[in-house]
């Protein structure tokens, strides 16, 4: 009996490989997300910390008012823009998902191929073993008889 061999075992390896690349960029991905999150809440906690130290000031000039004020404006124009960047990259995240569930999906069916291909090549050995033995019997039954 030869020994199974999966014709599309090239196949396979290539797509296995096409995943591992799909679910590392996902992973990039959801790092950048990760990213801009821990930015914004940095700013938030810089605009808080900011505006904690104000109030508790002893003394309160103009100037530091106006500061604070420039400087919340200043912390609501950059979460703007971080807001913005987290929208584009929620939408690159959700591509990127796609195209690593798509790439899983074809592994996946590659892999189901092979099963069924070992699955019909096992039972095609076993009847192989199965009509050898029983030939095997009949030889030695007949050689008795003789």
């Amino acid at each position: 009996m030869t020994p199974f061999r999966f014709p599309l075992q090239k196949v396979l390896d290539w797509r296995l490989t096409q995943l591992e690349v799909e679910e590392i960029r996902y992973r990039q991905q959801l790092a950048a997300l990760a990213a801009l999150d821990r930015t914004r809440a940095e700013l938030e906690a810089a605009g808080i910390r900011a505006e904690v130290e104000v109030r508790k000031s002893a003394s309160l000039a103009g100037f530091d008012l106006a500061a604070l004020g420039s400087f919340r404006r200043r912390v609501q124009v950059e979460e703007g823009k971080l807001a913005t960047r987290r929208a584009e990259c929620e939408k690159r995240v959700a591509a990127q998902q796609s195209a690593m569930l798509e790439a899983r999906r074809r592994c996946r069916l590659l892999e189901r191929l092979k099963e069924r291909r070992l699955t019909d090549w096992q039972s095609a050995a076993d009847k192989e073993v199965e009509a050898l033995a029983a030939e095997s019997f009949l030889a030695q039954w007949n050689r008795r008889r003789a």
